[in-house]
């Protein structure tokens, strides 16, 4: 077995000090926000399907090498495991919904406004970030690849309505106050179309034209590796911009800021932490553990956050919430990210057994290839 140590000297600046980037591009976003006030309009000048054109490029440009990595030759099969299906249904759109609501409104009774933004990310499932956590915990690109796009049909069909109940319907039957919502199924669409349909589409063309044209071999291991760390300085980008735009409401309300992100720590944490240890019961195997797990934590905030500011306005307290859902998702989840690897040597022995013999001489490739992040 190749040692951690070997195993970190291969890998790339990028990678090996990955949480160390994260956290000085949000606090490069924040400290732009604050000194150059005017570049959060400058950024929001331009907008597609409601998210800023920076940020939306930057979307793109994260997503797109790793959707370039889905085998899309194996989703057949992958698509035959109705369980595994069934499991992310209900944790995404019956366990996660009811649980952001719940957690809403044990900690913030007194805030009606945080709690609706709350309320929007915790409906809005996860299609963009979660591929690169996913991809980062080595699970599997494909599984994700097929629920990412099983969330995008129920987010079209489902976000409206769930809206609507969980926000005017159900708080009338709490007896408190409830709140006028009205978002399209085309709004919902337009979104879901420019944040993964459009990286999918690229992503299964560069695969397919070069396959064909060049060979399997020559893509996985000369064009992947190029291309490959393309998703991780995305990722960063997107970090950068995303905070250099909310930067000054984060700074000025600190205590709201942190009493909107005791309720984020809490979901994000159950909803990981319950569905890997159910996968592991129903015997999924980790890839597929790891997948369905991220996908469960994961949410759109981008959606969240169009949806808040168009309803409620930028300055509203529903689009603090929206705006302080990625200031905690970004580092709670590249926790999880490593929580996951720690889980994957105790509880899937077999799998990393099988691993180290079928990748002996090559265990310590990049991020950018294999997500290895030990």
């Amino acid at each position: 077995m190749i040692s951690k140590s070997k195993v970190t000297a291969k890998l790339s600046v990028i990678d090996r000090f990955l949480p160390l980037w994260i956290f000085v591009a949000m606090g490069l976003g924040v400290a732009l926000g604050r000194v150059y006030p005017a570049i959060g309009p400058a950024l929001d000048a331009v907008k597609v399907g409601g998210v800023s054109l920076p940020i939306a490029i930057g979307l793109f440009w994260m997503m797109y090498p790793v959707l370039a990595k889905v085998r899309y030759g194996k989703l057949q099969s992958v698509s035959a495991n109705g369980k595994l299906f069934g499991a992310s249904l209900a944790f995404n759109w019956i366990l996660g919904p009811i649980l952001m609501f719940a957690l809403a409104w044990l900690l913030l009774p007194d805030q009606p406004h945080y709690r609706t933004g709350l309320i929007l990310i915790g409906l809005a499932r996860c299609i963009a970030m979660v591929l690169i956590w996913n991809m980062l915990a080595k699970g599997s690109g494909e599984v994700a690849a097929l629920l990412v796009a099983l969330n995008s049909v129920f987010q079209i069909l489902c976000y409206s309505v769930m809206g609507w109940f969980f926000i005017t319907v159900v708080p009338t039957w709490l007896g408190a106050e409830s709140t006028e919502f009205h978002v399209s199924m085309w709004e919902i669409a337009k979104s879901v179309l420019l944040f993964l349909g459009l990286p999918l589409v690229a992503g299964a063309l560069t695969r397919v034209g070069f396959v064909r044209s060049r060979g399997e071999e020559w893509y996985e291991k000369k064009f992947l590796p190029k291309v490959g760390p393309a998703a991780l300085l995305g990722l960063l980008y997107t970090i950068v911009l995303m905070f250099a735009m909310q930067g000054d409401k984060i700074v000025s309300l600190p205590f709201d800021v942190l009493r909107i992100a005791l309720p984020l720590v809490l979901y994000f944490g159950i909803m990981f932490t319950s569905a890997f240890l159910l996968s592991k019961k129903l015997g999924f195997s980790y890839q597929e553990t790891a997948s369905l797990s991220f996908t469960a934590a994961g949410n759109n905030f981008e959606l969240a956050i169009a949806v808040a500011i168009g309803l409620f306005g930028i300055s509203s307290g529903e689009a603090l919430a929206g705006v302080v859902g990625p200031l905690i998702e970004v580092p709670a989840l590249l926790a999880l990210v490593y929580l996951s690897l720690w889980l994957k040597d105790r509880l899937f022995p077999a799998d990393v057994r099988a691993n180290e013999t079928a990748e002996p001489k090559d265990q310590a490739t990049s991020l950018a290839q294999g997500g290895q992040l030990r």
